[in-house]
């Protein structure tokens, strides 16, 4: 299944259309500094050990926070993540989303070129407060 993909530069358009955000990066990194307004929804959760490991509640959590119709920018660091979550969100039935390109901190090339960069490379707004009801633990609470 094919999902759409854009730059932030294109994403930062549709969140002004009215999409919304999604973060699927883990917890420490959404807290780390995210795109504003943004929910976050790990795909992967990090377990010291044991590196990132799945988080089997991802497609409930989305289900419960986003209808199947809802517009969704789906981002995370770089745009491999997201690009499975978009992957898996499509499967399940969603229609209006696309992939962030470059995720939050820019896509790379093997060889360290970057080539795409990140939102927050981009000049677009960062903020490390969460807005009310978007932090994973509240939209699991739902």
């Amino acid at each position: 299944m094919s999902v759409q993909r854009v730059t932030p530069l294109e994403a930062k358009l549709l969140l002004d259309q009215g999409f919304a955000y999604l973060d699927v990066r883990s917890i420490p990194e959404y807290e780390q500094g995210h795109a504003p307004f943004a929910y976050n929804i790990p795909i992967m959760h990090f377990t010291p050990g044991r590196g990132m490991q799945p988080n089997g509640e991802f497609l409930e959590i989305v289900g419960k926070t986003f209808a199947l119709d809802a517009k969704l920018v789906v981002g995370c660091k770089s745009g491999a993540r997201s690009l499975r979550a978009a992957e898996l969100m499509a499967q399940a039935g969603y229609s209006q989303l696309v992939d962030m390109r470059g995720g939050f901190g820019g896509e790379f090339e093997m060889t360290g070129r970057c080539v795409v960069p990140g939102w927050a490379d981009a000049g677009l707004p960062v903020s490390t407060e969460p807005e009310a009801g978007r932090t994973y633990e509240e939209l699991r609470a739902k």
